[in-house]
């Protein structure tokens, strides 16, 4: 009696589950989100459907809003935590100033291919487009603006106007009083902590709608301009995706085999989450949960690991802050008809180098390109000229901003000895859903530094 009903259930077994609905991969939402938001876009463009278009604006604009939303009390709590989780590292000064050597350094790496590749490609030439197709920005960074800015005049108004910068001073500032009090700040740490985790919990529920912010983001871009607009900007566009794709397929690749000495797959294995995630969402900081936990299953020990991808989020920044700038120094240059020298693209490299922070891992790299044209002397108008094509340029610079924040972290890790070289070599790709945000992994512990 009881082996008929086992083998009943038995049979029934395969059927239950052969019935159920097969999840689909994070990737392939992602896939299936860009393919709609084309195929929507260009039916709202041909059909001049403006209310497909208005809708597709306000999910692309929800979905950016509810990331800005999580952004500035994440950076000041993920700031502030990481600063105090390095006094559980040995060398923690040395690791901190490695970290930003490498971020400076290959900063001015991804910045000369950036010249070179609109040296020899000439973008500005044959688009058609005039001086008069440009208009000023909003708003313009310059060097004072960037520098009095860093300082604000109260605690409030950073966070209600978005102004990263400011709120990652106030972190740093609290992080360092928190670390000189020593036992004395532990009550306000455990507190940020669990805020902290709230936080990224919350920011993973926005992050699962990526697929659908997606089809609103892209959707809007191709109804609003038209392939017609873009085609005038094809070789910039271009320019910056062959750019973006030599640092991050190239440059990174050769760094992780020599300096660091691991195999640069296994690297894009791991990350890969991170990295796809970047290209949809636009948003460093709104990856950053992400990125900093796929460094970790790379190897690199949480208490590092919890520093420098935040701090990175905030001011590593090759895409945005190094390839896109120098381009699009070149591309308006050429439209306005000005000579650049040798002494340009100098300076076009320091404000790389240098002013990276402006771009406050934000979506768009606005501040910054004002920032270069600023410096340069060039006309701000140029800016204009490129919001149109903004959106689809973002998405390859911001993947290549959060693999720079991950790959100068694995750097430094390797070459201190904390590296734990058989966790990377075994990571493996985790799915979004798979993911938490609730710190359940296993630590990685803190080898001395050699």
């Amino acid at each position: 009696m009881s082996t008929s009903a086992e083998t009943s259930e038995s049979s029934q077994a395969p059927q239950t589950k052969s019935s159920r609905i097969p999840k689909v991969p994070f990737w392939a939402q992602i896939l299936i989100g860009l393919a709609l938001g084309v195929l929507l876009g260009g039916i709202a463009k041909n059909g001049d459907l403006g209310w497909l278009t208005s809708t597709l604006q306000h999910i692309g604009d929800l979905f950016v809003q509810l990331l800005k939303l999580a952004v500035a009390p994440l950076v000041f709590f993920a700031i502030l935590v990481s600063i105090t989780n390095l006094r559980q590292v040995n060398n923690a000064a040395r690791l901190a100033t490695r970290t930003l050597l490498w971020f400076m350094a290959t900063s001015l790496i991804a910045v000369a291919i950036g010249l070179a590749i609109g040296l020899l490609t000439h973008p500005g030439a044959g688009t058609g487009l005039t001086p008069k197709d440009g208009k000023l920005p909003e708003h313009a960074g310059s060097w004072i603006d960037f520098l009095t800015g860093i300082v604000p005049t109260d605690i409030i108004t950073p966070f209600t106007e978005l102004n990263v910068l400011q709120i990652v001073f106030m972190a740093a500032v609290a992080g360092i009083a928190a670390l000189q009090l020593g036992e004395k700040a532990e009550p306000v740490l455990n507190i940020s902590r669990s805020v902290l985790e709230l936080l990224q919990k919350a920011l993973w529920w926005v992050i699962r709608l990526a697929p659908i912010g997606t089809v609103g983001l892209i959707g809007n871009a191709i109804a609003t301009y038209g392939w017609n607009l873009i085609g005038k900007y094809a070789t910039f566009t271009l320019d910056i995706y062959v750019g973006c794709a030599i640092v991050l397929f190239g440059v990174y690749p050769l760094l992780l085999s020599t300096v660091a000495k691991v195999n640069p797959l296994q690297f894009f294995r791991g990350a890969w989450p991170a990295i796809q995630l970047a290209f949809v969402s636009r948003s460093s900081v709104g990856t950053m949960p992400v990125t900093q936990q796929v460094t970790e299953r790379l190897g690199v020990p949480r208490e590092y690991a919890s520093f420098a991808v935040p701090f990175g989020s905030t001011t590593k920044m090759d895409g945005c802050a190094s390839i896109y700038p120098a381009i699009a120094a070149i591309f308006i240059a050429q439209i306005f008809g000005v000579h650049l020298g040798v002494g340009d693209y100098i300076l076009i490299a320091f404000v790389s180098v240098i002013g990276s922070a402006a771009t406050a891992g934000l979506t768009g790299a606005t501040v910054m390109l004002t920032l270069t044209l600023s410096t340069l002397g060039l006309p701000l108008e140029g800016v204009g000229l490129l919001m149109a094509i903004d959106p689809i340029l973002d998405m390859m610079r911001t993947a290549t901003n959060v693999a720079g924040q991950s790959v100068c972290t694995l750097l430094v890790a390797a070459r201190e000895g904390i590296l734990d070289r058989d966790a990377y070599n075994g990571a493996k790709s985790i799915s979004l859903d798979a993911a938490t945000a609730d710190g359940a992994e296993e630590k990685v512990s803190v080898p001395a530094a050699a």
